[in-house]
């Protein structure tokens, strides 16, 4: 339990990697409020299984893209829990389609959740690591954002910016006692992953040295070892989940 005593926010914690991260921080001792944007049951289903195998958890409806939204959550999570000492920006959406075809919407509406709310949500949480001198931020990037790819143009650019935000933030709060990293997951057996294509999944198998997807419980024990003591001298640096596919 060598996360007990701690307090962890976890944003798009509903399903994918979101949950297994809740559910890994859990099993490590920490109490989990658990965001969602609109998926209640599947919310309240990771809290259910949390508290059933001993853990501490609640949920919380926010769209981390509207600042007001992330304001109104930060009152309830410190209502319920008192604070956050460990934050996991992980919400993201994809609207995939070739820059050709990629209208302003479509743009528009990933780069707001997957970037502008990693900004809203990090400003609302960061004053009271500050006022303990104590935290621990990681950012769920992708390798995507380090290597590109077809369809995604808003996607990659959004999780590429968060490379360059974890740097530049990591080096503004290191004399803080708040240490700021990313992981950047591979192709992960995940519903978005699932929606591919059988085809094209077979392809990418092939591009990944070690031959298979990689499972949302493995990008979550990366997340548990930044977070947790282990890695206190650790800041500033991208953790790459992808089975060898870029190094």
């Amino acid at each position: 339990m060598r996360l007990s005593g701690r307090v962890a926010l976890v944003t798009g914690g509903s399903r994918g990697i979101g949950r297994a991260i809740c559910e890994a921080l859990a099993d490590a001792g920490a109490a989990v409020a658990i965001n969602y944007q609109g998926s209640e049951r599947a919310a309240r289903e990771v809290a259910r299984e949390i508290a059933e195998a001993g853990g501490i958890a609640d949920i919380f409806q926010a769209d981390v893209s509207e600042r007001d939204a992330v304001q109104r959550m930060k009152k309830q999570v410190l209502a319920r829990f008192g604070r956050v000492d460990l934050l996991v920006n992980n919400a993201g959406i994809t609207r995939d389609r070739t820059f050709v075809r990629m209208d302003e919407e479509a743009w528009a509406a990933v780069l707001s959740v997957n970037l502008n709310g990693v900004f809203y949500c990090t400003k609302a949480f960061l004053d009271g690591m500050l006022e303990r001198g104590y935290g621990r931020i990681v950012h769920i990037s992708s390798i995507v954002g380090q290597i590109g790819n077809l369809g995604q143009a808003n996607y990659a650019a959004a999780k590429a910016a968060l490379l360059g935000f974890t740097k530049t933030l990591a080096k503004e709060l290191a004399t803080k006692g708040i240490t700021v990293n990313a992981v950047a997951p591979g192709f992960i057996e995940t519903e978005m992953v699932a929606a591919v294509p059988e085809e094209i999944r077979g392809k990418i198998v092939t591009q990944i040295p070690m031959r298979r997807l990689g499972t949302p419980q493995e990008v979550a024990k990366a997340v548990v070892f930044l977070v947790s003591d282990e890695a206190s001298y650790i800041t500033g640096q991208t953790l790459n989940v992808n089975g060898g596919m870029y190094a």
